[in-house]
């Protein structure tokens, strides 16, 4: 490492340019949100440009190498190469020098200030797209196309020129840069198509130990046990994700794909992987056949392959042998600690291990699809319970049980000190019998999160998952999730597309891009994220609703929205996740007796919104009747509101969402001052300072509020500040000049100075 290097404040290569002091990253000219230690890495690396840094020694320098795999540094580098906008399969800079480590190639600038660099590339920018031709007839080729070949012509031309003092040496070099310019245009006539086929040549191939768990097909004549081949897969990738040195893909990603796919080079192309690893399972009574075999993609080969006939009392472990061979195969060498949780019985009783693959089934429906949460996620509980009953040692049936606990808290939506409770014990329980289990502190982490906006704990809590299982997508989208929360928005946008790297086909990966696009007001980026989420959706209703509302949003056009609902099938599923939209649909007409039906024809206790605002449906169902003009019952349905929230803040004091639900119960019912008091309280209970997204939801129902009580002056200020903040995914101009929610202010000349105002991002 030289002097000027390993002082600088400043160093470039290409667009690239890193502020080291200050700790950030430019990139085409604009900034990119990267975690510190992702940074640090990108630091070490450009201080020596094609030099060859261990994994070891990157650890080291960065680390400290204290209890960190090697899974962590391949996530950093994955960050690293999307910041860069690069990939395993196209990369310009950043390279795996496989078994080794990595290099970065290009030839790095180093200056004091960015004005100074800034100030050397001058020349360079002079013909930036014609370099290599003139600099390969000076120097040796370097080991990437780079820029750098007009300097170093530059450069060339100046020492054989006269050093001459002041005004004459600066005309000097322009001229000679003119020239230089001149001749590197008249070279890259000759050698622009050998720079092309360069380029196509140095792409790093994929990382070779990379796999992806094809479906396990279900040879059993009895469909009812496809449970058992889908639980199989599940566990081989529970063991496989916890290797650091190996890349997995995530089950989302995979699920699409058949079980033995004739063309598995194409596959593994789309999954950025260099192996598939295929099964068969057959289980009939107490006998079961497992065959697996992993595949070289590039040729097609078996690299491994065996078949496992066991009963269902020896079954425990298949997945840990499987993991251990997949290792060798790709000469993965295990930790320690690896190795001791691969070879650790989950269960030693055939009837637990049992009920625990039923349960995964219905636990990954619910979280595939969070709206059916409410119908998936008490199955699994139930089956995971009864897995505990027959092995109470059963560690990971009780991380697995935790987790589906917060599923229903959260999206059931079950918000009640009750589930929160039985979460933290499953979780608790987990850790006292295997305190190193990710599975555990990643459902530990939702407990801090979804249950308490605790997300220094809840960080905490999946950093130590992400220990163990470096390769879960699971733990870098919650995250991201996070990141949101905190109002780290471009953070969050890099976040979730490191995700899709080990979850590229992953439909909520997307979905969630596309709500932190829509929360910035970047609609169109909204819209393309959604899109793909679309295209890879098995069930795209979700995801071409979300689509058609960020239309609404963005251009104000509702039509797309009405004919997507008016295209559900009555008592479908979808149809049921829905209801919500189609109440707010009716609303947009005006038509309130079709407000009513929808409310009065559903049967849940509570609806939550996209910001995971939960009201009664009760109430939503009084305001359609206030409405309609049927004023009597409306005054008894707010009433009612009114007594059960009451009711339910005895057990839960401090829950906004009650608070924020007893507030519009007491505007309906004519008592301002209390309705006004409950939405401070609710705003408090959940401030934007704690939370981005439902806090600016909680503002937006406050300035609702503080309509209905006839404070108009406050109602318009707050929407002013609203549309002011990255809340594009629950405020616009576009939804103001359609939402007949805000029509007592409709002729307010300062409300109309807000709804003209054109939606950024359009």
């Amino acid at each position: 490492m030289d002097v000027e290097s390993a002082s600088a404040a400043w160093m470039a290569f290409g667009t690239v340019e890193i502020d080291t002091l200050g700790h950030r990253l430019f990139v085409d000219g604009e900034e990119v949100g990267l975690e510190r230690k992702a940074f640090a890495v990108l630091v070490l690396l450009a201080r020596e440009p094609g030099r060859v840094l261990g994994r070891d020694e990157i650890l080291d320098e960065v680390w400290g190498h204290t209890h960190v795999t090697p899974g962590v540094l391949s996530r950093v580098i994955a960050v690293l190469r999307h910041a860069l906008g690069e990939s395993a399969e196209e990369s310009r800079y950043l390279h795996t020098v496989h078994g080794v480590g990595f290099r970065l190639d290009a030839q790095v600038r180093c200056a004091g200030s960015r004005e100074e660099l800034m100030g050397e590339r001058v020349l360079a920018d002079a013909a930036l797209a014609f370099v290599p031709v003139l600099a390969s007839a000076k120097v040796a080729a370097p080991p990437v196309v780079t820029p750098p070949a007009v300097t170093v012509a530059a450069e060339a031309a100046t020492e054989a020129a006269p050093s001459l003092p002041g005004k004459t040496r600066r005309l000097g070099r322009g001229l000679l840069a003119t020239i230089a310019a001149l001749l590197v245009v008249a070279a890259a006539w000759f050698g622009w198509h050998a720079i092309a086929r360069h380029h196509a040549d140095t792409a790093a191939a994929v990382d070779l130990k990379s796999i992806a768990v094809l479906p396990f097909e279900n040879l059993s004549t009895d469909q009812g046990n496809a449970y058992f081949a889908s639980g199989m897969q599940d566990m081989i990738l529970t063991q496989l994700v916890g290797i650091g040195g190996l890349k997995v893909i995530s089950r989302t990603s995979t699920e699409k794909y058949p079980s033995h796919p004739e063309d598995v080079r194409t596959i593994a192309h789309q999954l950025g992987v260099a192996t598939l690893l295929e099964g068969t399972v057959q289980k009939v009574g107490n006998q079961v056949l497992i065959n697996v075999q992993l595949i070289d993609a590039t040729s097609g080969n078996h690299l491994w392959a065996k078949a496992y006939t066991r009963t269902l009392d020896n079954v425990f472990n298949v997945e840990g042998e499987v993991a251990q061979n997949v290792a060798e195969a790709l000469k993965v060498q295990l930790t320690s600690a690896e190795t001791a949780r691969i070879d650790k019985v989950p269960t030693s009783n055939a009837q637990a291990y049992d009920l625990y693959l039923k349960a995964g089934m219905h636990a990954n429906r619910a979280y595939d699809d969070p709206s059916l949460s409410s119908s998936e996620a008490p199955q699994a509980i139930a089956l995971y319970q009864q897995a505990l009953a027959r092995d109470p040692d059963f560690a990971l049936a009780a991380a697995a049980l935790a987790r589906a606990h917060m599923q229903l808290y959260f999206f059931g939506p079950d918000r009640t000190n009750t589930r929160l409770a039985e979460a933290k014990a499953a979780a608790d329980r987990a850790l006292a019998l295997q305190p190193n289990l990710g599975q555990a502190h990643y459902a530990m982490g939702l407990y801090d999160y979804w249950g308490h906006r605790d997300y220094a704990g809840a960080i905490a809590q999946l950093e130590m998952a992400r220990q163990a299982m470096p390769s879960s997508a699971a733990v870098e989208l919650l995250i991201a999730a996070i990141a949101r929360r905190q109002g780290h928005w471009d953070e969050a946008v890099a976040r979730f597309h490191a995700a899709t790297l080990l979850d590229p086909h992953s439909e909520f990966a997307f979905n969630q891009l596309g709500v932190t696009y829509q929360s910035l007001r970047r609609y169109a980026d909204a819209d393309k994220a959604y899109a793909t989420a679309l295209a890879l959706s098995r069930n795209p209703t979700g995801e071409h609703m979300a689509q058609v509302f960020n239309l609404m949003m963005w251009k104000g056009d509702p039509a797309p929205l009405r004919a997507a609902l008016a295209a559900l099938t009555p008592g479908s599923d979808a149809y049921t996740s829905n209801v919500m939209g189609m109440y707010f649909e009716r609303t947009l007409v005006h038509d309130y007796a079709g407000a009513i039906k929808v409310a009065e024809s559903d049967k849940a206790e509570n609806w939550d919104d996209p910001d995971n605002i939960v009201l009664p449906r009760r109430l939503y169902l009084a305001w359609a009747l206030q409405g309609a003009g049927d004023t009597a019952k409306a005054a008894t349905t707010f009433g009612e509101v009114a007594e059960r929230t009451r009711a339910a803040l005895i057990e839960r004091p401090d829950d906004a969402d009650l608070h924020l639900a007893l507030g519009f119960a007491y505007a309906g019912l004519g008592r301002k001052a209390e309705a006004l008091a409950e939405g401070d309280r609710a705003v408090a209970l959940m401030p934007i300072t704690e939370d981005a997204l439902t806090g600016a939801d909680m503002l937006e129902h406050q300035a609702q509020l503080y309509m209905l009580v006839g404070q108009h002056d406050k109602s318009i200020a707050l929407l002013e500040r609203l549309l002011s903040m990255p809340t594009g995914a629950i405020l616009s101009s576009a939804l103001l000049r359609l939402d007949p929610v805000w029509d007592p202010l409709r002729d307010d000349p300062r409300f109309k100075a807000l709804v003209s105002t054109s939606a950024s991002g359009s």
